[in-house]
């Protein structure tokens, strides 16, 4: 491709709305441009890669056994409401209705789909199992647009869903989806870790796992063992159980404490002269309208999924200041478990306590020397707290958590029969009889990838791709057009490249050196070649982009050297 007719922009500054590093460098490449707020158009050298990565994927789709379909974007309401997610997943949910007044969603996902269809196709188990895969673009109404690709409205993704006779082959589909995504994603040069999750709004009966790329800006809490292989979302992460011993005295009865105006954990700790893990914090919840109390430690956070998880609701929320005065009759800042009349969860830390300070359920007033099991009851107890950096792992002895940043970009499911019982997805068995098929779902963010990509692999001149993924594999610089010399080489380099199957950009240009350098740098094409002052004895410099190590060689060893280079890394 030569520069000179490339549809390509580059801007010496990003737009003040753009806040991480992959949105600024991928506006500023011009690899895309922002229609609306998080709605993005592809320009040819975003586009380039975009489909170097969908072939990656389509690849390792491809050798795992999945066969590619595509579905409507477009999707009728009815199949969301019978699955029960209409409600359930929320405004996010793109919804519209046509002119005779049906009503459709834009899909964010095609469970449902999927469901319908293969539950239309597939009657006998001798059919079974299938793996259906496709790369389609999705809509979600965020709430907030932001990070460019990262977190947008419309994105391309790519989804497969799993149909299985039994729970092992379930199992087997959802490995051999975990390992391609793997394979994926090491080919798209990342450094990533697979975690445990939680399922959210797609749901299901069996594992998740999500596949995190790591980077300072990402939105997810990553825990990982410092010893062994487990890895978590934060959401998800469990730490080992560690009696903390009390600095409080365990006394034979409670104690009424005069506490006026001591609402927070801060001020009690001041007031009492204690700590924060003597403390048991009472905090008011509302579970699909009903209120509830969850009592943690005072040196804890709750953990809103997994208490999700344990009521099996489909909403909570912490309850404000005037509806938790409503369900207990005391103001925020003095309930505690003692006497309280609501149901009550007790984190599993709370159960270890020899002692803490509570809420005495009195304006102004506390109790020292509650006791678990004795003052209140820990009947219902359960992990329903977020784990701690430094605590010890939860599956070794010798571990302990350390915490990284993370931008979610796959997740594995599986569904089992969440969808295909509710919308009628069966088969017969070899003796005849009706059986429910078992499902699994696997998604990627593939326009996702792109931005984690440049999150994780950039410096301060611009963008540096792995030559699998760049949007040309070489880029050559003839530092004069008008030099005889320079352009018959670049020329002849160009062509000989060209003919033996490799990417290549010329700049043509007739433009300053320093604008095509600092260009080049942007876009971050991994191979460059310069032609300059040496091609008048038949010399080039030879540069990768991933270390701007400079070498001058003969035209015959930058072509051997590119050619083998670019071999390796297919």
């Amino acid at each position: 491709m030569r520069q000179s007719t490339l549809f390509l922009s580059t801007l010496r500054d990003a737009p003040s709305d753009a806040e991480v590093i992959s949105h600024k460098l991928m506006l500023r490449a011009g690899f895309i441009r922002q229609l609306a707020a998080g709605i993005y158009t592809y320009l040819p050298l975003g586009w380039r890669v975009l489909r170097k990565i969908e072939q990656i994927v389509r690849e390792e789709m491809d050798r795992a056994g999945a066969q590619e379909l595509l579905m409507p974007a477009l999707q009728p309401a009815e199949f969301w409401k019978e699955s029960g997610r209409y409600s359930v997943y929320g405004p996010e949910l793109i919804r519209l209705k046509d002119r005779h007044d049906r009503e459709f969603a834009l899909g964010p996902t095609h469970e449902e789909v999927i469901t319908t269809l293969v539950k239309n196709e597939i009657s006998s188990y001798r059919r079974l199992p299938v793996t259906l895969y496709q790369i389609q673009t999705k809509f979600r109404d965020e709430r907030r647009p932001r990070f460019g690709l990262l977190r947008g409205r419309e994105f391309l993704m790519k989804d497969a869903y799993s149909f299985d006779a039994t729970w092992e082959g379930l199992d087997q589909s959802y490995w051999n989806m975990y390992e391609a995504y793997r394979r994926i994603f090491d080919r798209c040069n990342i450094n990533f870790r697979a975690v445990e999750a939680d399922a959210g709004a797609i749901g299901g009966e069996g594992g998740t796992h999500e596949f995190m790329v790591l980077a300072d800006i990402g939105e997810d809490t990553i825990a990982t063992c410092s010893h062994c292989d487990y890895a978590a979302n934060l959401e998800k992460a469990q730490s080992a159980s560690v009696k903390i011993t009390s600095t409080e005295v365990k006394a034979d009865k409670l104690e009424k404490i005069h506490t006026p105006g001591v609402r927070t954990i801060g001020q009690l700790t001041k007031h009492l002269q204690t700590e924060p893990q003597d403390i048991i914090k009472t905090l008011i919840y509302v579970a699909d309208d009903r209120p509830l109390a969850v009592v943690i430690r005072g040196d804890h956070e709750v953990n809103e999924i997994k208490l999700k998880n344990y009521l099996e609701a489909e909403n909570i929320e912490l309850a404000d200041a005037q509806s938790s005065a409503a369900s207990t009759g005391v103001p925020v800042g003095f309930i505690g478990p003692v006497g309280i009349e609501i149901p009550i969860l007790v984190d599993t830390a709370v159960g270890q306590m020899q002692s803490g300070i509570a809420g005495a359920n009195e304006t102004d007033y506390h109790f020292r020397n509650v006791v678990p099991g004795r003052d209140f009851t820990v009947e219902r107890t359960g992990d329903f707290r977020n784990a701690i950096e430094g605590e010890a792992c939860s599956r070794c002895s010798e571990g302990v958590l350390q915490f990284f940043k993370g931008i979610e970009v796959g997740h594995v499911f599986k569904l089992g029969t969440k969808y295909s019982e509710t919308l009628g997805a069966r088969y017969l068995d070899a003796s005849g009889r009706e059986q429910t098929m078992i499902m699994g779902c696997y998604g990627i963010g593939v326009s996702r990838i792109l931005s984690a990509i440049v999150e994780q692999s950039h410096d301060e001149r611009g963008i540096i791709w792995a030559p699998a993924i760049a949007p040309y594999h070489v880029h050559i610089i003839p530092v004069s057009i008008k030099d005889e010399s320079q352009t018959r080489i670049a020329e002849e380099l160009y062509d000989r490249l060209r003919n033996h199957g490799l990417e290549v950009l010329i700049d043509d240009r007739d433009e300053r050196p320093g604008v095509k350098f600092n260009d080049s740098d942007l876009i971050g094409i991994p191979f460059r070649i310069v032609v300059g002052k040496h091609a008048e004895s038949g010399k080039v410099e030879y540069i990768e982009r991933k270390n701007n190590e400079k070498q001058v060689m003969t035209v015959d060893d930058v072509f051997s050297r590119i050619f083998e280079e670019v071999r390796l890394s297919s």
